[in-house]
Parts: C-alpha cells; structure tokens; sequence
C-alpha cells in the first residue's frame, strides 16, 4: 500500500506549535543525524534535495524546487514534498507537502532556541523582517512564550510592517510596528531576524546586556543580519554545526576576517537539549543562529504524519 499525499490543508489542523517544538527537543535526544544536500540547475532555478537518516526515528528526504521568478507568474518560489521512510524496514510512511514542513521546522528551529537560551522571564520580542517567516514566528513564539507582553515588527517599508500588524491583529495575535530599528532593538528581550540581508541589520551597539537573538535569514555564503561587533559579544550558538560552520555567510564571514573561531560557537541543539552548554548569566547576550538542516525536516516530518494518523 503506498502511502497518502498529505496537502497542507490536510494536516495543518492536526498539529500545533507545541507539538513540532517537543518533536524536535526529543529528536535531539536521539543520535546526531546523517546529513545530505544536493543543488541541481541554475542559482535562479535550482533543485535541492535535502536528506537525512536519524537512527531509531528514520529517514527524510525533502526535494524542492527554488525558482526566482515564479511570483511574476503567480506561483511560488518553492515548491517541493517530503518523503519519510520508517527504520525498521525502509518503508515509505509519508509523502508531505514541503511547505508544511518548512513552516513548522523554521519556526520551531528558532524558538526551541529560544526556550534552551533567553531568560525564561522574557516579556518583548521584537521580529525584524515581514514575510511569511515573521507571521509563523509570531504564533510559534506566542506559543512557546506565553509571558511575553509585547510583539513588535520592523520592515524597510513601514507600511509592510503596519500590515503585517493588522492581519495579525486580526487573527488575535497583537502585534505592534516600530519604525525605530535602533530603539527597538535596545529595548527587546528577544530579538528574531527574518530578512535576507547581505549586509548586517542588527548591531552590536543596539543591542543590550540579556538579550537573545535569534539569527534565521542569512542562509547563504553571501548573506548576514549581525555585524561583527555583535557576534563579538555574544556567546554563540547553533542549531547544528554541520549545516551552518562552513556554509553561512553569518558565520564564515567573521570568521574569514578573523573576528571569531569555529570555537566560538560553543555548541548545537544536540549540545543545548543534552544540558552540555546554554546561558553563562542573566547579564550575557546570546546568539542562535538557525541554518536549518534536512535532520530537522525529518524531526517535523515524522511528526505530522504520526499526528495526522493519530487524529
């Protein structure tokens, strides 16, 4: 029997921010994963295959394609589906619409980051960036927060961030929009960048004692959201060593420059759910940088498909 094509409509109602957060926890509990990519085509048409083995939970692979131009035709960017295989015998248990996975594994990323490095009595988080990214953020941390009494967004374009504000107003997640990127950098306890930037957007200087930042957009060797002075003074962590050191503008570029060393980065999700490393004091500010990873992909897959054939 083959297994079912689970649309996102089919499977959204069956999960939680809750659940994807505690299904990546406890797949970090497991044995450090087997990573794969492969990019195929163009840079502005490319195909990525993403895979994985995690032993005892299984084996993922995600295939999308990135094309650039799909919005000037009314398509989207990336389109792709996830397979998971069991590990007992190698058996296809699902086939899932990627976007599901990616909306649940970005997010959730980050914020299970955050649970693991911010001061639990966190009250503002501040998103910078105002795509689709910065709307899941807003509900995966309102989730996983439920202290925080202030949500701000800054986008280049003021009006972005205004309506960004209103449609979740609307969905009853205040949000409010801040046009002082500077001042409200200075006063979040929290801050989360979503944007894809090639030059800094959060300094250093902006940034107070205490605060965690949460680094998700720069996914390229070219790309980054902090400027050296910040990834100076924090103490810095990842979501995995394998798919960031290396392959991040956000870390390759300081380090080519010599402004940090691979032993700066003082540990990975692995290392942080163990208890092996987090926080040092409630004074120091702390760096997550989210570089994704098809370990991920397999954590959230597996996840949805047991949710949706438990419902």
């Amino acid at each position: 029997m083959s297994a079912a094509f689970l649309r996102y409509e089919d499977a959204i109602d069956h999960v939680s921010w809750e659940g994807a957060i505690a299904a990546l926890r406890a797949g970090h509990q497991r044995p450090r994963a087997q990573l794969g990519d492969l990019f195929h085509g163009p840079a502005d048409q490319t195909l990525l295959t993403r895979a994985a083995h995690i032993p005892g939970l299984g084996y993922g692979v995600k295939a999308v394609t990135v094309f650039d131009r799909n919005p000037q035709a009314g398509k989207d960017t990336v389109q792709g589906a996830m397979m998971v295989f069991e590990p007992e015998h190698g058996s296809l248990s699902a086939v899932i619409d990627a976007r599901l996975i990616t909306e649940l594994k970005t997010a959730g990323d980050s914020v299970l980051g955050a649970l693991l490095l911010a001061r639990p009595e966190s009250e503002s988080l501040l998103i910078v960036g105002g795509g689709t990214l910065a709307r899941n953020l807003v509900k995966a941390y309102r989730a996983a927060f439920p202290g925080l009494s202030r949500v701000s967004v800054w986008t280049r374009r003021p009006e972005q961030a205004e309506a960004l504000a209103a449609e979740m107003d609307a969905q009853g997640y205040p949000v409010q929009p801040v046009t002082d990127l500077a001042a409200a950098c200075a006063s979040a306890d929290i801050i989360a960048t979503a944007t894809m930037a090639r030059v800094p957007v959060v300094l250093g200087q902006w940034v107070r004692p205490g605060t965690h930042v949460d680094l998700i957009g720069a996914y390229k060797a070219d790309m980054r959201e902090a400027d050296d002075a910040l990834i100076a003074k924090g103490r810095l962590f990842v979501d995995s060593r394998d798919s960031t050191i290396g392959h991040i503008g956000e870390l390759m570029i300081p380090m080519a420059a010599g402004v940090i060393g691979e032993s700066d980065v003082q540990g990975d999700l692995y290392d942080l759910v163990a208890g092996r490393c987090g926080r040092g004091s409630a004074a120091e500010i702390t760096l997550f940088k989210n570089g994704g990873g098809a370990h991920l992909d397999t954590m959230i897959a597996t996840y949805v498909a047991q949710a949706v054939a438990g419902a």
